[in-house]
């Protein structure tokens, strides 16, 4: 094995610490933060680790965890949750706070920034009867918790504040031997200063204040760990809200189509990125576009904004001639047979686009070659000259993914004629050594082309002034800042629009009749023409910048043609154009610390999902819970398990059930009459804190992060019927049976607010929820209103429907057959889109 680390890289203080208690064989080498050792990732990524069979690590906390298991037991499920606590609430909040430090000098506001998280790991030290996180022993958790705090703990001039349990704790882990170590050799004993430079490099953090400081799959028992302290004002304020009711208004899921923007309405326009015809969508492409966009979809919708949901399959280009190829059909019937696999898909997961059209349409056809004559009037089209590989066997020209030879860069054999698989470079067809057609497999001969280019640099300067303004005033997300930055930062250059090829959408100029648009041009105008098939009205909402907020959806690597090349088009055509408002980017979805496959059976895709036997909301619940928004994450059959173990099961599925069954034992099925005193006041505060965090986060596109305010609520809520106890107060006398009814009626209104705020991820288990509680309609746009209003829905003497359990237990056997079945632990260092 071999270890990569970099000096002044707080991740690799992990790793070294963690390799130096383990005492695990293996060599470290010293690189700088900028070389990538990882051939297949596409950006420097340190610490890693090199496996004995080729394969790489490149999680330092699943480093750390490899190594402690290669020379003992497996981690605990209790070390695992502080693994991921680390993971997803420490780290934000330092980086955050080491951004301040060192990169701008505010070190006198770090201590807010980490009061949190601190305060939370003190709080759970203090309860403990160990000297260690989870036990006598050292562990796995114990260094990477040490590890990642090590920076801040260990600079005096921070002024932390008393966290004695965490800092007795801390100075135990740190007078070992290995982490003395490790320190000197990352840190060298220079402070903050010295990762001044690995800081530079890293993307600007953003705020964590709304995120919860507790573990996220934390039992239910916890929920009293870093809980808000609630004011008299709110407690009372949330009794005000409660008893105002139900809005008179009933709330409708019937459509009224074609939907057009309205006066004095908030008219949003939602898409996500056109998913290639040519091949069936993975978890990841699901998550990253259509997925996403579903569930902003349904809230705004909730939200009672104006809001038309459009997508469709991209049809045009060489992925689709090769694939006819491949299996013997025509690109129009490959076009039909995929558009309706993708159709079927979406509707499996209850994707509710308001139209799903597709791009080989005439409309598509007339709106792209309007747009290309403006760009030539106005003179935004340059001709230039390309040498191209032609197969004179063939007789055409071929387009990139028609040949392959040898990379240029690492002589990988089997290179496309755009980009090796194995490097990652992008390459020049012509750079090809030993080149062949895909199709008959002779030598290609270079040849001169005549294209067509958009002028990108002569709309550069307008191109920045809509950024300006359009990503300070939208909510973009950072990943999506920061890739359009780096396209900006070295100047734009002419791209090219058109390729020798005969399916795609056939360019009108006379001198290049022979040609279609390239893909990268045509397919985002299918945005257009697809709202065109929708509607001939289609320009009320595209040439309507005032009264039309544009979203899109997407992947990273969409980034550049909807943050810069689309816009550029719509610039260049100067028709008014409404340009996007909001890019909503997600990093990828990895399959098992590995990448989605289809080739090599790795991975689940859209069609296999239905045929596991887990309901449709059960898969959309973990992909938005582990959702990509501010970094890779990955899809894990052992953890879905748990999730859907616990925090389905065991927590949010636990509380409703119970709330419901108190109703139909103790009360004959009708919901008792409830007087509130202040312990339920104050639930009703908490409650309706953790409803304005879910809508400030929603209204923000924080998708992942607002679930876990759902999930928060029914923690709330098991531990106010576990304190209370209804199932022993019904039993005493008349103050207890008041008691327990006020329990039980609060109870169900809490999961009457859980079913709306659960309509978004899962549609189905939310209609569930309201029909077993005989739920009325309006409660769906009452809850929702402004801030957010949790009001009493269910009231005395409402009768509820038959109550029964919402989620089934994932067994073991079960994870394990899927497991293998998908090829789960198979490691390749291809990414196979």
């Amino acid at each position: 094995m071999k270890l990569f680390v970099s000096e002044g890289n707080p991740h690799c203080l992990k790793v070294l610490a963690a390799l130096e208690e383990t005492r695990v064989q293996c060599d470290v080498q010293y690189v700088n933060h900028e070389e990538r050792v990882v051939p297949f990732l596409s950006r420097p990524t340190l610490p890693a680790l090199l496996l004995p069979g080729g394969l790489h690590l490149f999680s330092s906390n699943a480093i750390c965890r490899y190594m402690f298991e290669v020379s003992g037991p497996e981690s605990s499920e209790l070390c695992n949750q502080w693994l991921e606590w680390e993971a997803t609430h420490l780290q934000p909040a330092l980086l955050q706070a080491l951004h301040m430090a060192v990169l701008q000098g505010k070190g006198s506001e770090v201590p807010k920034v980490l009061q949190g998280p601190l305060n939370y790991l003190d709080q759970s030290l203090s309860k403990g009867i160990t000297p260690y996180l989870t036990g006598e022993a050292i562990s796995v958790a114990d260094i990477v918790l040490w590890a990642a705090l090590y920076p801040v703990l260990s600079e005096s001039s921070l002024a932390l504040g008393e966290c004695k349990f965490v800092m007795a704790w801390f100075n135990s882990v740190a007078g070992k031997d290995s982490c003395k170590s490790a320190a000197q050799k990352v840190l060298q004993g220079k402070g903050l200063q010295s990762i001044k430079s690995y800081m530079q490099k890293q993307p600007v953090p953003q705020s964590s204040q709304c995120r919860e400081t507790r573990p996220c799959n934390s039992s239910p028992a916890e929920g009293d760990e870093g809980e808000r302290v609630v004011s008299e004002e709110e407690m009372e304020a949330a009794a005000f809200t409660w008893r105002k009711g139900l809005n008179a208004c009933t709330f409708t899921t019937d459509r009224q189509h074609p939907i057009l923007p309205q006066e004095g309405k908030r008219n949003i326009l939602v898409t996500s990125a056109l998913p290639y015809v040519n091949n069936v969508p993975h978890l990841g492409n699901i998550i990253g576009c259509v997925l996403s966009a579903d569930v902003f979809s349904r809230y705004g919708r909730l939200r009672n904004w104006n809001l038309l949901f459009i997508c469709g399959t991209d049809e045009y280009g060489t992925a689709t001639e090769n694939k006819a190829r491949e299996e013997g059909l025509t690109p129009q019937q490959i076009c039909d047979k995929y558009h309706a696999i993708h159709s079927s898909i979406y509707k499996w997961f209850q994707i509710d686009f308001d139209f799903f059209g597709r791009t080989t349409t005439e409309k598509q056809t007339e709106i792209a070659q309007n747009i290309f004559w403006r760009l030539h009037e106005y003179g935004f089209l340059v001709e230039d000259i390309v040498e191209q590989l032609r197969c004179e066997n063939c007789k055409r020209f071929l387009a990139d993914r028609f040949v392959e030879g040898t990379c240029p860069h690492c002589s990988y054999p089997e290179a496309r004629g755009d980009q090796c698989d194995k490097c990652g470079r992008l390459i020049n067809a012509v750079e090809l050594r030993e080149p062949q057609c895909k199709v008959c497999r002779q030598t290609p001969v270079i040849r001169s082309s005549k294209h067509l280019f958009l002028d990108l640099p002569k709309l550069e300067t307008q191109l920045e002034q809509w950024l300006d303004k359009s990503t300070s005033a939208g909510d973009w997300t950072a990943n999506a800042k920061q890739i359009t930055r780096s396209w900006l930062r070295d100047g734009l250059k002419p791209r090219c629009i058109t390729r020798d090829l005969q399916w795609g959408t056939p360019v009108p100029h006379p001198d290049f009749k022979e040609k279609v648009f390239y893909v990268w041009f045509d397919a985002p105008i299918g945005y257009l023409s697809i709202t065109a098939n929708y509607t001939d009205k289609w320009e009320k909402w595209w040439k309507n910048p005032d009264q039309v907020e544009l979203y899109n959806f997407m992947a990273k690597d969409n980034v550049p043609f909807h943050s810069v090349v689309f816009p550029c088009s719509l610039l260049g055509a100067q028709d008014n154009y409404t340009l996007v408002n909001h890019l909503v980017a997600t990093e990828y979805l990895n399959y098992e610390d590995t990448k989605f496959s289809k080739s090599r059976g790795v991975g689940v895709f859209g069609d296999m999902a239905k045929d596991t036997g887990i309901p449709s909301d059960v898969w959309r619940f973990y992909l938005l819970y582990v959702r990509p928004e501010g970094q890779d994450s990955a899809f894990s059959w052992a953890d879905m398990a748990l999730k859907n173990n616990s925090e389905l099961l065991n927590n949010l599925g636990n509380f409703i059930n119970r709330a419901g069954m108190f109703v139909t034992k103790f009360f004959e099925g009708c919901v008792p009459a409830m007087e509130l005193q202040q312990e339920d006041k104050k639930l009703l505060a908490l409650v309706g804190w953790e409803l304005q965090q879910y809508i400030q986060l929603m209204d923000k596109v924080k998708i992942r992060d607002a679930l876990k305010h759902i999930l928060n609520i029914s923690r709330h809520g098991n531990q106010y019927i576990q304190v209370n106890e209804p199932w022993k107060k019904i039993k005493g006398g008349d103050a207890e049976r008041q008691r327990a009814g006020t329990v039980t009626g609060v109870s169900v209104n809490i999961a009457c607010l859980l079913s709306v705020m659960l309509l978004p991820y899962m549609p189905t288990v939310s209609q569930t929820i309201r029909d077993q509680f005989n739920a009325p309609n309006s409660c769906i746009n009452t809850m929702l209103q402004g801030t957010g209003t949790f009001v009493c829905v269910l009231s005395a003497g409402h009768r509820i429907g038959t109550v029964s359990p919402l989620f089934q237990k994932l067994e073991v056997d079960q994870i394990e057959a899927l497991k293998k079945r998908f090829g789960g632990q198979q490691v390749f260092d291809v990414y196979d889109a």
